[in-house]
């Protein structure tokens, strides 16, 4: 897989996320412990992406 098809991929996931989260947000009730972890998935992908776009440190 290229590097940039691996960074397509990991925008979409991170796009599902965030659609993810955005409908957990709308139940009333909702579920803090899974919205957490969500956003802990989306974070890690956004990490690296970042990592892939600036190369090895």
């Amino acid at each position: 897989m290229s590097l940039e098809a691996r960074i397509r991929e990991l925008a979409e996931r991170h796009k599902r996320l965030d659609a993810a989260i955005a409908a957990e947000l709308k139940h009333p009730a909702g579920d803090e412990v899974r919205i957490h972890e969500l956003k802990r998935k989306k974070l890690r992908i956004k990490d690296e992406i970042t990592q892939l776009q600036t190369g090895p440190a």
